[in-house]
């Protein structure tokens, strides 16, 4: 267990290197007996044998457990019962998953991974909102991976309804690394709401084009089903769905204009077979999830927030444009459309077209 961790460490130990290591070496020797000439005799590149070798004189076990124990990161290897059960059954589960916050198998018995573009449109930020908090508000779990766009509207919809959302990252998840450094608060939010932060990569290590795609496979062994939100032809997204087919899971997604540069991506799978999403209910019967729906409320017995509250008020004689709103209440217009959207959600404000809002009564 510890070989794992520590070899993991190394800057330059990729899944294949890691993997040549693990089945010739490390189950007959430990980390610390392995010579230069042990890894050339496997087939890792000379040049890198003497690199791992400086590299582990100057980085003991010791030091390295320090620095987890510093940032309160928990290693789990392959073969900790604490390992999530769904990514242990792809054909590449990473060696070692560092973790920050609260991973449990029982977070993912019932888990979707939630994906799109960082260049999202209205449109796509919209029902991205509106399925994360649906799906929040039943129980179900939404990985994904703390990017800019769809990814934090995600995170972000499950946070407001107390639901349990899990980030995976290509970088370390130390507080210093993490990635977009503009996401650090919402890290902290995520594992402070009961969910948790985890990566591959150990901390300090900085994303790369490599790492994320990486990150990608996790995000689809993790969980049951990936839905695509809104992804153009050329996506990230669309590997995390590629990855999810490659594993047997559940591609999903929602349906975009054929006009719809943005959309093209999730239309292109629908064409191939995923299906197509329009509400929770059609997420939850395509992996037959026996989900628990909310009760119905009226808008008394529904604690708001201030935000809502304010929202509410100005709409109580009249209704008013989205301009007018954000005006009155002097809120961003990402936070007002936020809390509009779930608002709406709640029955308690109906969306009148135009940009114009009014309260239900």
């Amino acid at each position: 267990m510890i070989d794992h961790i520590w070899l993991a460490h190394f800057p330059k130990i990729t899944y294949a290197r890691h993997k040549k290591i693990s089945a010739h070496l490390l189950n007959t020797r430990s980390f610390e007996e392995i010579e230069m000439l042990d890894l050339c005799d496997i087939g890792i590149e000379p040049e890198i044998a003497h690199e791992l070798i400086v590299w582990r004189e100057n980085n003991p076990w010791e030091k390295i457990n320090n620095n987890l124990i510093q940032h309160k990161i928990t290693a789990l290897t392959i073969d900790d019962p604490r390992y999530p059960f769904l990514l242990k059954q792809i054909t590449d589960p990473p060696f070692v998953l560092f973790v920050r916050g609260h991973l449990q198998n029982s977070q993912i018995e019932m888990a979707i991974g939630v994906v799109g573009t960082r260049h999202y449109t209205l449109y796509g930020k919209d029902i991205c909102i509106k399925l994360s908090a649906a799906m929040a508000q039943r129980k179900i779990t939404i990985v994904s991976g703390l990017a800019l766009g769809i990814d934090s509207f995600a995170h972000e919809a499950t946070l407001k309804e107390k639901g349990i959302t899990i980030a995976v990252l290509g970088g370390g998840i130390d507080r210093a690394t993490i990635h977009p450094r503009s996401h650090e608060n919402l890290a902290e939010r995520i594992i402070e709401g009961g969910g948790a932060i985890l990566s591959e990569y150990p901390p300090g290590a900085e994303p790369t084009k490599f790492s994320f795609p990486a990150r990608n496979r996790i995000i689809a062994g993790l969980t049951q089903g990936t839905l695509v939100i809104e992804a153009p032809l050329q996506s990230g997204a669309l590997i995390t769905a590629k990855r999810a087919l490659d594993y047997n899971r559940e591609v999903l997604a929602v349906p975009h204009p054929i006009n719809s540069s943005n959309g093209a991506g999730g239309n292109e799978l629908i064409k191939k077979g995923a299906t197509l999403v329009t509400s929770v209910d059609d997420i939850s019967e395509a992996l037959n999830w026996q989900v628990i729906i909310p009760p119905k409320t009226d808008g008394k017995e529904i604690n708001c927030n201030t935000e809502e509250k304010q929202i509410l008020l100005i709409l109580q004689n009249e209704p008013l444009p989205l301009e007018e709103i954000i005006q009155k209440t002097g809120f961003s217009s990402d936070k007002i459309l936020v809390n509009l959207t779930l608002l709406e959600m709640r029955g308690l404000i109906k969306n009148l077209g135009g940009g114009y809002y009014s309260k239900n009564t």
